[in-house]
């Protein structure tokens, strides 16, 4: 086998993960905030209110909770601090947008749902990596190993 082909064969090395892990939670966050920053600002602005009345907890209420978690929970998942709980409301609304806002819409309109479900589901099972906020606050309260012998 070529060295090309052990390179392209090859299992990537964790220090590569950290990096994808960074730049899947800046980019899923950024991309998210372009959502959630225009309802922060309907959220303020906007009276009366035109947003979905999900179970009935009303519009107000249903927007509320969904800038929270597109915006505050998109800002700790960009710095990568609290990511595996930050990503809980948003998995959340990911699957209101997909299969009850988005459900009788072609699949183009609930495609982008799911992407945002994947991300959101790979940062809840993976964490945020070595470069985040997480790994700096937990990383000092870690017991160090001390070598045998």
């Amino acid at each position: 086998m070529t060295d090309m082909m052990k390179k392209i064969f090859a299992v990537t090395p964790a220090g590569n993960l950290d990096v994808l892990f960074l730049i899947v939670r800046v980019a899923i966050a950024a991309l998210m905030l372009v959502h959630g920053l225009p309802k922060l600002e309907m959220l303020l602005t906007e009276r009366p209110l035109e947003f979905v009345n999900f179970l009935g907890m009303g519009p107000a209420l249903s927007l509320a909770l969904t800038v929270f978690a597109e915006v505050v929970c998109s800002i700790f998942i960009l710095f990568g601090l609290g990511t595996r709980l930050a990503v809980i409301p948003l998995i959340v609304t990911m699957l209101v947008a997909v299969f009850y806002i988005h459900w009788k819409d072609a699949f183009i309109q609930q495609e982008m749902g799911l992407h945002y479900l994947l991300a959101y589901g790979i940062l809840l099972v993976c964490g945020s990596g070595k470069y985040s906020a997480d790994n700096l606050v937990f990383k000092k309260n870690q017991p160090r190993m001390q070598a045998a012998g």
